[in-house]
Formats: C-alpha cells, structure tokens, sequence
C-alpha cells in the first residue's frame, strides 16, 4: 500500500531554497503532520518553515555534534522523525589537484552529513518499525559529472550510502530513497558552465523546476521507490553505462571533449 504522506512528520536539510525549499511547501500540501526546514542559512529555514505553518532552524550539516542537538530537539519537540530527507549539498569544481581543504568541505558536506544525521535518526525509525530516509544524491552519483571531480565522487558515495542502509535496513521497516536528478533550476545550477554560454543554454533545455523535482520525490516516496529519477534519459544512461562499460566511457570522453 504506498505511504501516505499526511500525520508524517517531515525533516529536509539543505531546506532554505532549491529543491529542499520546494519539497518543504510539496510536503506541507500533501497534509504533513509538520514540516522542518533546516539550513546553513537559518534566517531560509525559519522563512521557508513558518511560510508553510512549518518550523525552520539553523543547521551546520557538516557538524556532528550540531546535527546530533538539531535532530534531538526535532524529536523531543514532535515525538519523532517519520521521513528524513538529507537534501543540503555544494556543488565543486575541478580535478584531483582541488585542495585538500575543498576536497574535505565536499565531503563533509555532500556524504558525511548523511552519515550524521542517519546516525541520530535511525535508532528511533528502528524502535518504532518503521521510517524514510531520501538521500539527494545526483546524476553524477550514478554517471559522472565532467569536470567537477570531487563533487561526482561524493555524489556515488551518497548512492552506495542508500544503497547499503536499504540493504541493512529494509527489512526492520526502513524504506529508502536516492534522488538522482540530473539538471535543476535552482541557484546551484548558475555555477555550471558558466564560462560556456553554449553549455549552459544546452543545460537550461534540459532543467526542470525544483517543483517538479518535488513532485518526483513526493510520488516516489508513496511509491517507496529506491532510484527516484525525475530525468527519464538518467535511466537509459545508466543502463547504458551498465550494458557497455567501455561504450559509455568512450561516449564521456568524447562528450567532455566537444565542451572543451
């Protein structure tokens, strides 16, 4: 019987703007017993909160010890987390010689505040038999991102996260999800290609709203899908990538080489 949303109490990082902004309202809509809006950006998060009857707090993702008072008080406030969506993410640039310091902030942002906030959240969802964890990961999670290394390989680590708390889990009650969507309209998105207006109108024909992006995440979750993929073409890559490993290299390679 698909989940449904209304008496969930839902939790989404990275919930100041984007696609976190658009899922705080779609859930909110959907009947949300209460929304919770966290970000980085803490004046976005009560604004995007308290705009849907919801609530909004400050939150550092990448601070263990942050998370761990944030999801605490989360819990003491509304008795529990129902559906976790892990949504705050940075968008990195550049090769192998990136610094050490923006190798770590891309990971300490883009997988370790997964790990965090799970770690505080799960014990509660395995006590009561059940619980929903999104995690946004990306295309590049699944495929590769040219050009911005650090950011394609901590976006696979976020699928092999789900992947393995599905694995672990879903058979105590855990149902998890991981959001690959290739390219949104959001702020995240002015980065890329920006010094290729070739590139960026190819790249803005292919973006979808952040509503639209919400709206997948909503229908996914009803439907307890573990790949939620609002790109259709993301499946036919990924297939494509699986059938013929050296085919889709090959095609990457000459794909990164038409945008240099």
């Amino acid at each position: 019987m698909p989940l449904d949303i209304k008496e969930k109490v839902v939790v989404v990082t990275g919930g100041a703007s984007g696609i976190g902004e658009a899922m705080v309202r779609r859930f909110a809509a959907d009947g949300a017993a209460a929304v919770i809006a966290l970000d980085i950006d803490g004046a976005g998060a009560i604004a995007a909160g308290e705009a849907v009857g919801g609530v909004g707090m400050q939150l550092d993702v990448s601070n263990d010890d942050a998370t761990a008072a944030v999801m605490s008080q989360i819990e003491g406030d509304f008795g529990r987390i129902d559906i976790l969506c892990l949504n705050a993410g940075i968008a990195t640039g550049g090769s192998v010689d990136q610094t050490n310091e923006l190798w770590q902030k891309t990971w300490d942002v883009n997988v370790m505040s997964h790990v965090y906030a799970t770690r505080y959240v799960l014990p509660g969802m395995l006590n009561r038999g059940e619980g929903y964890i999104v995690h946004t990961a990306s295309a590049a999670g699944l495929l590769t991102n040219i050009g911005a290394a650090p950011y394609s390989v901590t976006k696979h680590a976020v699928v092999a996260l789900a992947e393995w708390l599905s694995v672990t889990y879903g058979d105590r009650g855990i149902r998890v999800s991981a959001l690959c969507p290739q390219f949104v309209d959001t702020p995240m998105l002015d980065a890329f290609a920006e010094d290729n207006a070739e590139m960026q109108s190819w790249v803005r024909s292919l973006a979808l709203s952040a509503d639209e992006v919400a709206a997948c995440v909503a229908e996914g979750i009803a439907l307890e899908t573990f790949l939620i993929l609002p790109h259709a073409q993301v499946a036919e890559y990924f297939s494509h990538k699986a059938s013929d490993y050296d085919s889709w290299l090959s095609g990457m390679r000459k794909l990164r080489a038409s945008m240099t």
